[in-house]
């Protein structure tokens, strides 16, 4: 049976932030990305770093050497331990099939169409998916608090 914990108030971490909390003994990174909520276990499906302590960045995608852009900033999580990329809309590890890298997860009900689209966009700059997929937990907003749900 899932536990719900109140792990802050809404105001407290600010689009691009985050916070890492304890809960129910499970390190815990919740994370603002442009006004959505998403929460994430404090652990990389990789080898077990500290995934939400990792740099916050965006895909990059290039069309010729020497131009590159960044697509999506603010919603890749880099473990900062052996860099695997983790989408933070899906949590699914992505890495750019030209140089083996690695991306996350998700925390809002989206249709279908949407999910889709955004991964068309990372096979059209050159990704595929990676191994791994970061564990990520629901996060839910009760007046004023942020609320994570933990199985």
């Amino acid at each position: 049976m899932a536990r719900t914990y109140v792990v802050a108030a809404v105001g407290e971490i600010p689009p691009g932030g985050r916070k890492i909390v304890e809960v129910d003994g499970i390190s815990v990174g919740i994370f603002n990305v442009a006004g959505e909520y998403v929460a994430f276990r404090n652990r990389c499906p990789h080898q077990g770093g500290p995934l939400c302590e990792g740099k916050l960045w965006g895909f990059v995608e290039s069309a010729l050497p020497g131009q590159t852009r960044l697509i999506r900033p603010g919603e890749v999580l880099k473990c900062p331990w052996h860099a695997w990329e983790y989408d933070l809309r899906t949590g699914q590890s992505w890495y750019q099939t030209a140089r083996p890298r690695a991306r996350r997860y998700p925390v809002r009900v989206e249709p279908g169409e949407a999910l889709l689209a955004r991964e068309q966009e990372l096979a059209d700059a050159g990704y595929a998916r990676g191994p791994y997929a970061a564990e990520k937990f629901p996060v839910s907003v009760d007046e004023q608090y942020l609320v994570v749900e933990i199985p």
